[in-house]
């Protein structure tokens, strides 16, 4: 039988699991997975393997993600563990009701997770209706970057951020349509030199927007490429550091959106989601004598908060 992992940004995991036993009754082999605003990646992969672990031959079993959103914290981790286990493992994001219940039928007659997941796609689209219906409602989506087209001038940054788990659904879906940029470009030495990463980022791009990853130092060579006119960016940087390496080599940024840094060891928390060492401060400190200011927010809708009120409160060390 094909193993399920249910996985979403806060309880709608938990919810939609429960839905479905009321509908198809109790299921086994289905675990949950749920990513909460004070976790990071490293905690959702863990939550992950835990998972995985419960099935009876755990990594080598047949197993099928379910997970809510293209691109999200849930929908990159599940995509890192597949791309290491791509025969017996498979990843469908956009969960719906109906999607879950067709699943737990096709376990019956289909004994591998690839057959599944190619077999949900049409099924979760047939269980988005409107009444009345709408005429376009069969319209083709646009595809990834038709509107980024390259003209003579240099390259508009509209919006930067610090973000250590880069692009996800947040920035996918409230801060890429609030920059009005037409390509995301994520600045990062280690991501350039990780092809996987590399690829689920593009892969994440939101419909009609492109996607690249660059190193650093290629990011400051670009800004000064006269052929990147039509390209209006939307920066996402890893950590403070980059960010001020890139300033520093003649990148114009004025103002940095700070909305996610990781926990780590060594690190302490200023807020529910940004966590920094004395290298950090000391990074963002001389940012800030450079002239840089900082807008604190995890999406649009949050109202500011000072960048150094945060730090002061928290007494980073």
């Amino acid at each position: 039988m094909v193993n399920f992992i249910i996985a979403s940004h806060g309880e709608f995991a938990s919810g939609i699991k429960m839905s479905g036993q009321m509908i198809f009754g109790e299921q086994e082999n289905v675990e949950v997975v749920t990513f909460m605003p004070n976790e990071g990646p490293d905690d959702l992969r863990e939550k992950y393997l835990h998972a995985i672990n419960q099935f009876e031959g755990g990594l080598d079993s047949q197993i099928l993600f379910l997970v809510d959103l293209w691109g999200g914290s849930p929908f990159n981790q599940a995509n890192l563990i597949v791309a290491e286990h791509p025969e017996n493992m498979a990843l469908i994001s956009g969960l719906n009701l109906p999607m879950l219940v067709e699943a737990y039928g096709a376990r019956f007659t289909k004994e591998h997770a690839i057959e599944i997941a190619q077999d949900l796609v049409p099924i979760a689209r047939d269980g988005v209706k409107s009444i009345p219906e709408a005429e376009d409602a069969k319209k083709t989506p646009v595809k990834a970057g038709g509107n980024s087209g390259l003209k003579e001038g240099k390259m508009k940054i509209n919006l930067v951020r610090i973000d250590t788990r880069l692009l996800h659904g947040q920035v996918a879906t409230a801060w890429t349509p609030d920059s009005k940029a037409n390509r995301i470009i994520v600045v990062s030495d280690n991501v350039a030199k990780d092809d996987m990463r590399k690829n689920l980022i593009i892969q994440a791009a939101p419909n009609g927007i492109s996607a690249n990853v660059v190193p650093v130092d290629k990011m400051i060579e670009v800004i000064n490429d006269n052929r990147m006119g039509g390209v209006e960016a939307f920066l996402l940087f890893e950590n403070p550091e980059d960010a001020l390496r890139a300033i520093e080599g003649g990148v114009p940024i004025d103002t940095i959106n700070v909305g996610s840094m990781a926990h780590s060891a060594g690190k302490t928390m200023v807020n529910k989601v940004l966590s920094m060492d004395q290298t950090d401060v000391q990074t963002f400190e001389k940012m800030r004598d450079m002239g840089v200011k900082f807008d604190v927010r995890k999406v649009p809708s949050d109202s500011k908060v000072d960048l150094f009120e945060l730090i002061k409160k928290a007494h980073v060390k």
